[in-house]
């Protein structure tokens, strides 16, 4: 099982307006932050976004991504809508991805940085 996922970031503050933004929209909240993070989640951290501990640039995984579930097709819409507003940029749009499953609704943007973020829902609605 997953505890928690962190992915890097060449600025903190750039990355901090676009997963503030697009996180909020699913419910998460920042529970802790610095110059150098920002940790997100309900009661426990989820999510993180930092800075190298090696003082390397950060760089973004090819191939990787990490999807975020979605409460509804609207969330997974909205999620997109304020990715692209907040400086992401477009990797997938919102809609039925089939060759998943009959339901699966997702949308995929690359944030600032460039680590590709997918929102996700199974619900008809």
């Amino acid at each position: 099982m997953i505890d928690h996922i962190s992915v890097g970031t060449n600025d903190i503050g750039r990355a901090r307006t676009f997963y503030d933004a697009v996180l909020g929209g699913l419910g998460l909240r920042v529970l802790s932050s610095s110059e150098r993070s920002a940790d997100y989640g309900v009661s426990s951290i989820l999510f993180s976004i930092e800075t190298p501990h090696d003082g390397k640039p950060a760089t973004s995984g090819n191939g990787t991504h990490i999807a975020f579930s979605a409460g509804g097709r609207a969330m997974v819409d909205g999620f997109y809508r304020t990715a692209l507003a907040h400086g992401g940029t477009d990797a997938g749009p919102p809609g039925l991805r089939p060759e998943y499953d009959a339901h699966y609704y997702g949308a995929f943007v690359f944030d600032p940085d460039g680590n590709k973020i997918e929102v996700v829902t199974r619900s008809s609605k």
